[in-house]
């Protein structure tokens, strides 16, 4: 390229120009070749290959970032070249391109970095053994490294050189820049791992914070609690500390409705033919109270008892007559979710306050408002079908039942208690 540049008989300016023209030139055209006309070659042999690891490469720009290589390689290679410029101006150009080199080199890395814990993801001991921790780090080092070699070579220096003055420089730094490491360091994760977004709902007792995210800052997170006040919370404690996020519950379009009634377990019996009868006539239960019934043949069948032995005492009980009704009654419910959600309907353990029924069911419709009287509404009928079983609810005494004990009080409906009284559902009892 000398050779031909001396030909042209030009002055020393327009020479350096035409030379800094056919150099710059030649990168583009390199780049563009590699990008271009190599890289489609490539891509084309590693989508025919059965293995998926080369196509992981791909995905993830590795071969756009080597691309990249060739206008610095050119820029290195032909700037000496160029006759009449100055060795001051060579040197500067060479050491500029030197440092783009390696910042290419770096991102290559970065990028091939992240494919290999792509690809370790693809592994069924990825989900044992997750790296994601391991990759950060070694990004970071990666950055911290690349950096430190690009300003020794802009510098003219030995890497060395700058890394022996680290040790004391970090000191001071952490020192002074302590709260604002944390919380970057903190905003590193929060985004990486998505663990918070302007909008999410999040609960973090310590602080006092229910409410929505309307900020996220290097140093703070701000929460608008349901109250409209106004809480900050460190960035770098919510990595140190742990809080509940609703996005969840939020994205999965069902909200959870987890709560028990309490039965008096001196109410549980078993039904009578009467109630059996009337059981089977209500739509709800048809299907159940059938079912049961040749069930109790086909056990009663299976077991018949010599003469002057007691039968097997198997009969339907009106606590499984009413979980079976929650149950029928919940699955038609409009606003709830029976059939991607969790849907139970069981016994907990009894204990001092009765024989706990919990409903654990999830709604369709997550907001608030909308979600409590969706939940009113299912325990408002529940409570008030309860006695139609022969049940009672579960409270703790008050002075008015304290005053009917001791006499002092009389009931309003001068009904006699309801376990004492014929097996009738409330309604359908006989009068008189």
């Amino acid at each position: 390229m000398k050779d031909l540049i001396e030909d042209l008989d030009l002055a020393d300016w327009a020479e350096i120009i035409v030379g800094l023209a056919i150099v710059g030139v030649a990168a583009l055209v390199s780049y563009f070749v590699v990008r271009r006309l190599i890289a489609p070659v490539v891509r084309r042999l590693v989508l025919k290959t059965e293995g998926a690891w080369d196509d992981i490469l791909l995905d993830n720009a590795v071969l756009r970032r080597v691309a990249l290589f060739a206008p610095a390689i050119v820029l290195l290679a032909g700037v000496p070249q160029i006759p009449s410029l100055a060795s001051g101006w060579v040197e500067f150009i060479e050491r500029v391109s030197g440092a783009l080199l390696i910042l290419f080199i770096v991102l290559a890395f970065s990028a091939l970095i992240t494919a290999a814990a792509n690809l370790y993801a693809t592994l069924p001991i990825a989900a044992d053994h997750p790296i994601k921790v391991y990759v950060q780090i070694a990004r970071i080092a990666l950055f911290v490294v690349g950096g430190v070699v690009v300003v020794a070579r802009l510098a003219d220096q030995s890497p060395f050189f700058f890394l022996s003055g680290v040790g004391a420089l970090m000191a001071v730094i952490l020192l002074i820049f302590r709260d604002t490491i944390l919380s970057f360091v903190a905003s590193l994760q929060l985004t990486s791992n998505d663990m918070v977004r302007v909008g999410d709902w999040i609960e973090m007792p310590q602080f006092n914070a229910d409410g929505d995210v309307i900020d996220v800052a290097l140093h703070t997170v701000k929460v608008q609690n349901w109250d409209k006040t106004i809480t900050t919370i460190p960035t770098h404690k919510l990595i140190s500390e742990s809080f509940k996020n609703w996005r969840g519950m939020s994205e999965s379009g069902g909200r959870r409705v987890k709560r028990s009634i309490h039965i008096d377990m001196s109410s549980v019996r078993f039904l009578t033919d009467q109630e059996i009868e009337w059981f089977r006539g209500f739509a709800p239960l048809r299907e159940y109270m059938d079912r049961k019934l040749e069930e109790l043949d086909a056990h009663a069948a299976d077991h018949v008892v010599e003469p002057g032995m007691t039968s097997d005492p198997r009969r339907l009980t009106n606590i499984g007559t009413l979980r079976a009704y929650i149950i029928s009654y919940l699955k038609q419910h409009p606003d709830l979710d029976t059939e991607g959600m969790t849907f139970l309907v069981r016994q907990l353990k009894p204990g001092s306050q009765g024989l706990p029924i919990e409903i654990y069911v999830f709604s369709s419709d997550t907001r608030w408002s909308a979600y409590e009287d969706i939940q009113a509404d299912i325990f408002d009928h529940l409570l008030a079908m309860i006695p139609e079983f022969g049940l009672r609810a579960f409270q703790a005494p008050s002075g008015a039942d304290v005053r009917v004990i001791a006499g002092t009080d009389n009931a309003d409906d001068g009904e006699t208690d309801s376990a004492a009284s014929p097996a009738w559902p409330r309604r359908h009892r006989p009068s008189g």
